[in-house]
């Protein structure tokens, strides 16, 4: 028996080969990376579980952008400025700003030059911007100039909606827009050559919250939805409950009131937050644009039974005038009169479709392609299926 084990043990041990235990090692590796990859897709947010995180949903109570407003010259325009006799405020403003400089001019009066305009211009300064921060501006004409494109701002304040001076603008005026004209006077233009922006063109010179305002210091704080909903607001207080137990209350459909748990600052909890994914709800909704022709519909909207028909009609008036000339030595005069010819074009082929109750999306647009519809005739069709009562859903006209 103690031979026969022996012999057992030398035969397994034979039998092995040298590879075996890298080929295990390589299947292992191989194993720990599939294992790890379908952590990964478990873990990554599906879309019947969560589309959009909470900071894309909401806007935090306190967070905002602050409007900034100011008054300011661009100089350096190459004859398309304002005409100072139609812009007397352009000339006021140059006069102002030259004294400032020590140069008096307000008794002068032969100023005439078109390389100056006055312009507005508007900015929206970040929340929590510290002094030396930049940030884009907008500058628009307020005379008759003809362009901005490459003219520079001068220094100019912008001012908050307390009178308080919060940043500097300066800088080259970018327009995205061409112009150009002939000796013959035709011009041609794409684009508004009278509007343009500065990028980083504003320094922040005070801080909009120096009264110390910080967000650690609030107990609590609400998020208010973008789109209004009762059933986004629910879910998302639900969503951050789960993730901090009785943190979060949805209030009604358009704000949820947070406040972090004991122990963690506000700044932290709301980063915690904003990462959470919640899956919005949405009304069913038509908006149209009937100038553009442009029809957007979401996949919640649903039409009950209905029956639609469409064909356009197209009257046409041909006017042909028709000389009559008088017989030879009549005394007649050659009148003319009008020949009108009128045609009545109506579209063939069209057929009658029938949509059924509880018709999705997709159905309703596969139907109207079918009827071969233009945007503007889809419109119409909408509103008269909306009319009937059988379109479920809210036609918001833009």
């Amino acid at each position: 028996m103690t031979f026969f084990n022996s012999w057992l043990a030398s035969s397994r041990s034979a039998c092995v080969r040298p590879e075996r235990g890298a080929n295990v090692a390589r299947i292992g590796a191989i194993a720990l990376a599939l294992l790890a990859s379908v952590l990964v897709v478990l873990a990554w947010p599906t879309t019947s579980e969560a589309r959009s995180r909470i900071k894309d949903l909401v806007s935090f109570e306190g967070v905002r952008n602050n409007d900034l407003l100011g008054y300011g010259l661009v100089v350096g325009l190459n004859g398309t400025g304002d005409t100072l006799r139609n812009a007397p405020f352009t000339q006021q403003s140059i006069q102002d700003a030259l004294e400032r400089l020590g140069t008096q001019t307000h008794n002068a009066t032969n100023i005439d030059t078109k390389d100056i305009a006055a312009v507005m211009i508007t900015a929206k300064l970040p929340p929590f911007a510290v002094p030396g921060a930049t940030f884009d501006v907008q500058v628009s004409a307020m005379g008759d100039a003809k362009s901005l494109l490459g003219g520079r701002l001068i220094a100019t304040a912008l001012l908050g909606a307390d009178n308080k001076v919060h940043a500097v603008a300066a800088g080259t005026v970018q327009t995205g827009a061409v112009s150009a004209g002939g000796a013959s006077g035709s011009t041609v233009t794409r684009g508004v050559p009278t509007a343009g922006g500065i990028a980083d063109g504003a320094t922040v010179e005070q801080e909009s919250n120096d009264d110390g305002f910080s967000l650690d210091m609030m107990p609590a704080l609400r998020l208010t939805l973008h789109n209004p909903d009762f059933t986004t607001a629910r879910r998302i207080a639900d969503v951050i409950n789960a993730a901090f137990p009785g943190t979060a209350e949805d209030q009604n459909g358009t704000v949820v009131s947070v406040k972090p748990p004991s122990g963690m600052k506000m700044v932290a909890y709301l980063d915690a937050v904003e990462q959470l994914y919640v899956d919005p709800d949405e009304p069913a909704r038509v908006v149209i644009n009937e100038a553009d022709g442009v029809v957007v519909i979401n996949g919640d909207v649903r039409i009950s039974t209905v029956a639609i028909a469409q064909g356009n009609i197209t009257i046409s008036v041909s006017e042909t005038p028709k000389v009559s000339q008088p017989a030879p030595l009549s005394n007649g005069q050659t009148t003319v009169t009008p020949q009108t010819a009128i045609k009545v074009d109506e579209e063939k082929g069209r057929k009658l479709i029938t949509m059924n109750a509880g018709a999705s999306l997709a159905a309703l647009v596969s139907g109207l392609n079918m009827l071969k519809v233009t945007p503007h005739d889809m419109i119409t069709i909408l509103q008269a299926i909306k009319a009937d009562g059988a379109l479920q859903a809210e036609i918001q006209v833009m």
